[in-house]
């Protein structure tokens, strides 16, 4: 099996590259969709460059997180629990009440807990920058709108497709297509009418 090898130049206009600055947009983005995308970039996973023990990743900007989507329930069933080292000191918050008080926090959450635990870990956070609004203080940089991959929802799950195709193809042989004949179960018998 043949093996892949960059070359020295480009390799070499591959690190002159160096950081990007991306710009994720979160409004009426599902969540989970667009925290694994921005770990998959912080960790630099989009590069052909990427090696697991460099922190190659591009800085990520995510604008309007108080607009983020969350689907089914989460919003009042999802719950943060912290301690606080205290006898008792047990705390939780929903997602609502954390929407309330800081909505970055949620994204923010969402995108650390998708990280690696190891010793890049906080390099790689502080690359990551939340803003509530549109506004954000990185205009002087250049940076790079992120297009998130479009989403292929499936028509019809396998189950349902193929119990469709099932009461379809009964429906089309006919009324008496199902029953078998002259098998081991007797005929139904109906009483006799008194005379």
């Amino acid at each position: 099996m043949a093996k892949f090898r960059v070359g020295p130049q480009g390799l070499q206009r591959a690190l002159d590259q160096g950081l990007r600055w991306r710009l994720f947009n979160a409004k009426d983005q599902v969540l989970g969709r667009i925290a694994t995308q921005i770990a998959v970039v912080l960790m630099g996973k989009d590069k052909p460059t990427y090696t697991p023990n460099k922190d190659d990743g591009d800085v990520c900007v995510v604008v309007n997180a108080q607009h983020v989507a969350l689907t089914g329930r989460k919003m009042t069933d999802k719950v943060y629990k912290w301690h606080t080292g205290y006898p008792g000191g047990l705390k939780e918050r929903t997602v609502a009440e954390q929407m309330m008080k800081d909505p970055t926090e949620v994204i923010r959450k969402a995108v650390l807990r998708m990280l690696p635990r190891n010793k890049l870990r906080d390099d790689r956070s502080l690359k990551l920058r939340i803003f509530n609004d549109d506004e954000h203080p990185f205009t002087s940089q250049q940076l790079t709108e992120f297009h998130m991959p479009e989403r292929t929802v499936r028509e019809m799950r396998p189950r349902e497709k193929r119990a469709l195709k099932k009461q379809m193809e009964k429906a089309a042989a006919g009324p008496n297509a199902g029953r078998r004949r002259g098998g081991g179960q007797s005929p139904v018998k109906t009483p006799s009418q008194p005379q």
